[in-house]
């Protein structure tokens, strides 16, 4: 082995605060290169790979290390020590993990506003075309009672009156000034 300081899958795991399958993972994707399997030790994972890859070390305990109860409370003060060190690079990574989706939804909102807003003036100018094509439609189409009021010799009529019909000032005169 080379002479950077190396850790086990587990020591890894412990001294970043995460699962000892996400180191595996980790070395499996590529994540942590110069990764060794020993026969005696299983995989070795270079401390510096592991903070290339993004990982907070923290002081990991030895393996040969007695248990805190059993070491006294020196050894009890150090475990809790790094315990609390632990639970923070947790808290920290929690954090992150936090702010990341948190941004993610934010952005995703956005885009979803932006792409409703732009929905909306699509159809308010559809809308709008609707209702010039329907007047249009209107305009062209025969309406049934201008049929019903059209003269029968084809001369021009006023709307709810026949030709010829008697008017409030008297008969009704034809253009050219003469009397029905």
């Amino acid at each position: 082995m080379s002479n950077r300081p190396m850790l086990t899958q587990r020591e890894a795991a412990a001294a970043c605060g995460v699962s000892r399958s996400t180191i595996r993972r980790r070395r499996e994707a590529g994540d942590l290169p110069g990764s060794v399997e020993d026969p005696k030790h299983g995989w070795m994972i270079p401390v510096d790979a592991l903070l290339a890859a993004g990982f907070r070390l923290h002081a990991p305990a030895p393996p040969d290390q007695t248990a805190p109860a059993e070491a006294g409370p020196a050894a009890a003060s150090a475990g809790d020590s790094q315990d609390a060190d632990a639970l923070r690079a947790e808290l920290d990574r929690i954090r992150a993990e936090h702010a990341l989706a948190l941004a993610e939804a934010r952005f995703g909102q956005q885009l979803a506003e932006a792409e409703a807003g732009h929905l909306r003036v699509q159809l308010a100018e559809r809308g709008a075309r609707i209702e010039d094509l329907q007047r249009a439609v209107a305009a062209l189409s025969p309406a049934p009672e201008r049929a019903a009021l059209a003269p029968p010799s084809g001369g021009p009529a006023v709307p709810g009156q026949a030709q010829g019909e008697q008017t409030e000032a008297g008969p009704r005169r034809r253009w050219w000034g003469g009397r029905a």
